[in-house]
């Protein structure tokens, strides 16, 4: 116990120190005890040995040793995906309209907005870029459809290229006609 609260640490790419009523979130399924990738949860109780009793936000209540299933990070915020499927009470959603070319659209905005109970607040660097920004279109191919997109532009680019062949070959006998009728006209003179 350190100041009357125990903590535990866990490092693998970054070195976190948990403590008793932290907000934490799996990084990682944990199958022996079904907990999902994502699941949320509060810690309820940590000892030196890092053992620890968590209250997972389903209800369940499940206890491990951070040895044993170290893929646990603070839970206090998450990515618009990873939340995919979760509600809370209150949302914050970030939207840097300069830096979000791939990352925000309109299924972006759906996801993050729709997570709120009551209340969802967006923070952004533009808020007159905003509206364009959320209401960006993408969706994804398959492949059969880029293969698709593929052949049709090669198509047409074959195709140009045939019938600009194909014109030039034309222009080419029409010059040909007209100087050989001009070459007649003067071989008759």
């Amino acid at each position: 116990m350190i100041h009357g609260v125990s903590r535990a640490s866990h490092c693998t790419e970054r070195c976190n120190e948990f403590s008793e009523r932290d907000r934490v979130q799996f990084t990682s399924p944990y199958r022996d005890l079904k907990i999902p990738n994502r699941e949320m949860g509060i810690i309820e109780e940590i000892d030196r040995e890092q053992n620890l009793r968590i209250r997972l936000d389903s209800g369940k209540t499940v206890g491990f040793n951070l040895a044993e299933h170290p893929h646990i990070d603070y839970g206090y915020a998450v990515t618009s995906y990873s939340g995919q499927g979760q509600t809370a009470d209150r949302v914050l959603v970030h939207v840097d309209t300069s830096q979000s070319e791939h990352l925000v659209n309109e299924r972006f905005a759906y996801v993050a907005l729709s997570r709120g109970r009551y209340d969802a607040e967006i923070y952004t660097d533009n808020s007159s870029d905003l509206a364009r920004t959320l209401s960006r279109h993408t969706s994804k191919s398959s492949a059969l459809d880029s293969h698709e997109r593929f052949q049709a532009h090669s198509y047409e680019e074959e195709f140009g290229r045939k019938a600009d062949d194909s014109l030039k070959h034309e222009a080419a006998i029409e010059s040909r006609g007209e100087e050989e009728h001009a070459h007649g006209q003067d071989a008759s003179r």
